[in-house]
């Protein structure tokens, strides 16, 4: 997550108490505008989960495919937001704001209960930035209305980011996340939680006894660490242990029904959702999300469209915090040289420091990381031989982190230490080689400028107290010391941990680095052994940016250089031991059978939202023009490997996001003259384009384009473009119209 509105944002609010609105708005967007833009090498040492799966392969015998211990269920529904106007959640880009789709959003269900207790949980991978507290109310309260027997609530239902930096914002109730989506979307929130909503509820209806093979290996050259200073300030003996600076380990399970029928694969593995860099304009997934959708076409029955089979492929998030899937790293972009590693930087600026690849372009980087994960993952589905055994269990705990007492902190000699108030770092402006900052911040920065002081002041003055606490971090944003207009940080966050026999799961509420990822695995696994909960065969993953969304999770030695994760660390140096005292007691209750109480619940800020996105006034086209006309038709050829385009006269996607449906098609004729859909707008190959000539104007195209697939075969083809436009009067009235016909040749 490369939020980096400190440098304008602070200026916004304070520029609104010294300016007229009108002038302070113009300012804002003046300055957003300047301001934001937003090593593999595979050793010969095995990473934590492999080598636990070593010992769980050794220790387990394999089920035989009758063998159906657990009941389980998949589904998959359509999330998409708004695909016009609204700010992309991730990089912070105010110009990033959405001009159609490349591909849809999913949210991807997994229920998983044990018939003998009855225990049960929904686990879900959206492709969206992360998860937010109104997402998770919203889902939960959903679904006990539609389940009256309440079987799901907060403590069994998990939902986790796959943290795309290409989707629509303005999910979150808490300010430092709304900024550049001026505030809360509600038509965002919505298609979120119908979205999520559905998906469970299908992968509910779906339940049948099956059972769940786990597997892991190493995946090539899809992640680097962005940030290998402060990884170098891990200890020696501790970095000695691990054959990269990130973890290249992938965890998969393989879901089938008792009859041996294949209905799904989970997967974690740790690579950032920023191959589309904060220049994309269409809705996308990003790797992750496209790795789902290229083994889903492949599981499903040929020609199945996207979101319709029944095979559900999830590429969920874990430990991701300082990787990049940018695996050329880092280049000036003036000289082509490499950057200033410890501030990365190119002759004291970081806006010319940006990382890059591995392909020719972003589209192409994307697909290439998407299928080097879907390479390790296929292979890992195909050779999965060890079942799940044991019961299905989960402890949920909210925890008010300011409050959180550490015992034994690090840098106190055995002392014990209290948490912070979030609060951002100076290095939190500069944004990171994947989307850099300006206004010269630099990573790595440890003081503070009495300029940037005085104009985040206005804002919050931070107390000698909380200066102290998040010591060496210089603050420029104290965002636990105001809450006007309403909160600004999630001071209350979701804990969670999930059990499915041997496996183990911990939803954390962030984004935490590699080494800190590494050290709350084997600190919580070594507690379940401990306690005679595991054995020697318990594999214990991170499902990241679960629930809550709360910035960043370093080491402590980490936090002391103040890198980019570091400054976003916004409960203080101490934090990830907190998250594994904490986990360590979710783990303690479930190995004694015993339940956790439910812990302060966080604010519900909904009747404080603010929303200043304006809305769709009226649609128009050019006199003698009509809705779905076609403007420039498709050449009459194309072979396959090319591109077609065509140019259609459209109106705003606000208007009607088509949830379950498509902007899009492309539709190939048969012998006997009907059309057959054989693309939608959530294919890879294709993409709607939508856009105004002016920002006033209320005539808007769409630009759709098809890249003919391999094995496509020849014939007839045409492309259709449907939605709705707002009439003068109000109301919504919907549209359709096609191209020509064009031929597709080999």
């Amino acid at each position: 997550f490369f939020f980096r509105p400190a440098q304008w944002a602070v200026l916004r609010l304070a520029m609104a108490r010294l300016l007229p609105p009108t002038a302070s708005l113009v300012l804002v967007v003046a300055l957003a505008a300047a301001a934001l833009g937003g090593a593999h090498a595979t050793g010969a040492r095995r990473g934590d989960a492999e080598l636990g799966l070593e010992a769980a392969a050794a220790a387990a015998a394999t089920a035989p495919a009758a063998d159906a211990p657990y009941l389980v269920g998949t589904g998959i529904a359509d999330m998409t937001g708004p695909a016009a106007d609204v700010d992309f959640m991730g990089y912070a880009q105010p110009s990033q704001t959405g001009q159609g789709i490349h591909f849809r959003q999913r949210a991807r269900a997994f229920v998983v209960a044990d018939p003998t207790t009855n225990a049960r949980f929904a686990f879900v991978s959206i492709d969206a930035g992360m998860s937010s507290q109104p997402l998770v109310r919203e889902v939960v309260a959903k679904l006990q209305s539609h389940f009256p027997d309440g079987r799901y609530n907060f403590t069994n239902v998990c939902i986790s980011g796959t943290h795309t930096h290409g989707t629509p914002g303005g999910f979150h109730q808490y300010v430092l996340f709304q900024i550049t989506s001026l505030g809360a979307v509600p038509q965002t929130l919505a298609a979120y939680v119908n979205g999520v909503t559905n998906a469970i509820v299908r992968a509910d209806a779906n339940v049948k006894p099956g059972r769940i093979l786990i597997n892991s290996g190493l995946v090539d050259d899809a992640n680097i660490n962005r940030s290998p200073t402060a990884y170098a300030n891990n200890p020696a003996d501790e970095r000695a242990r691990y054959a990269n600076n990130t973890d290249h380990d992938m965890v998969l399970l393989r879901f089938e029904a008792a009859d041996g029928t294949e209905i799904g694969m989970l997967t974690w593995y740790a690579t950032h959702g920023t191959s589309m860099n904060n220049t994309n304009r269409l809705i996308s997934g990003d790797n992750k999300g496209a790795a789902s959708m290229f083994v889903e076409a492949s599981k499903n029955p040929p020609g199945t469209l996207p979101g319709d089979g029944s095979f559900v492929a999830a590429f969920a998030s874990t430990n991701l915090g300082d990787t990049s899937p940018n695996t050329n790293g880092p280049h000036c972009l003036d000289t082509g040289l490499s950057c200033d590693n410890p501030t990365s930087t190119c002759n004291g600026k970081n806006e010319l420091c940006v990382g890059s690849g591995p392909g020719r372009d972003m589209l192409d980087s994307t697909q290439i990381i998407a299928q080097r994960q879907v390479d390790t993952a296929m292979a890992l589905y195909e050779g999965a031989t060890t079942a799940l055994a044991g019961p299905v269990d989960f402890r949920h705990q909210w925890v008010n982190m300011p409050s959180f007492t550490v015992a034994n902190a690090s840098g106190t000699g055995g002392g014990n230490v209290t948490l912070c108030k979030p609060a951002m770092g100076y290095a939190f402006a500069a944004g990171t080689t994947d989307g850099p900052g300006a206004f010269n911040f630099k990573q790595g920065t440890t003081t503070s400028n009495p300029f940037w002081n005085a104009i985040s002041h206005f804002i919050a003055t931070p107390s000698a107290a909380d200066i102290a606490c998040q010591h060496p971090k210089p603050i420029l944003l104290a965002t636990g010391d105001t809450d006007t207009p309403y909160e600004w940080d999630p001071a209350t966050v979701s804990t969670q941990l999930l059990r499915i026999g041997q496996l183990f799961i911990l939803a954390v509420p962030g984004e935490f680095t590699t080494m800190s990822g590494r050290r709350i695995r084997e600190s919580v696994r070594a507690q379940l052994i401990a306690s005679g909960a595991a054995g020697e065969d318990a594999v214990v993953v991170i499902a990241g940016l679960s629930n809550t969304y709360a910035s960043y999770i370093t080491t402590f030695e980490e936090y002391q250089v103040q890198r980019y994760e570091g400054a976003s660390n916004v409960f203080g140096p101490h934090t990830l031991e907190a998250y594994q005292q904490q986990f360590g007691s979710l783990a303690a209750a479930m190995a004694a059978g015993k339940p956790v109480a439910p812990g302060p619940s966080p604010p519900d800020l909904s009747s404080k939202q603010i929303s200043l996105l304006p809305g769709v006034v009226a649609d128009s086209v050019p006199s003698g023009k009509a809705f779905g006309g076609v403007q420039t038709q498709p050449a009459a050829s194309v072979k396959v490997g090319g591109t077609v385009t065509s140019t259609f006269y459209s109106a705003c996607p606000r208007n009607n996001l088509m949830t379950e449906d498509t902007f899009l098609t492309v539709e190939r004729q048969g012998a006997g003259g009907a059309w057959t859909v054989v693309a939608v707008d959530g294919n890879w190959e294709t993409a709607f384009h939508w856009y105004r000539h002016s920002g006033i104007s209320s005539e808007s195209f769409a630009d759709i384009s098809w890249t003919v697939p391999a094995g496509t075969p020849a014939g007839t083809y045409r492309i259709g473009h449907k939605g709705y436009y707002k009439h003068f009067l109000g109301h919504t009235v919907p549209f359709s119209g096609y191209t020509n016909s064009f031929a597709v040749t080999s």
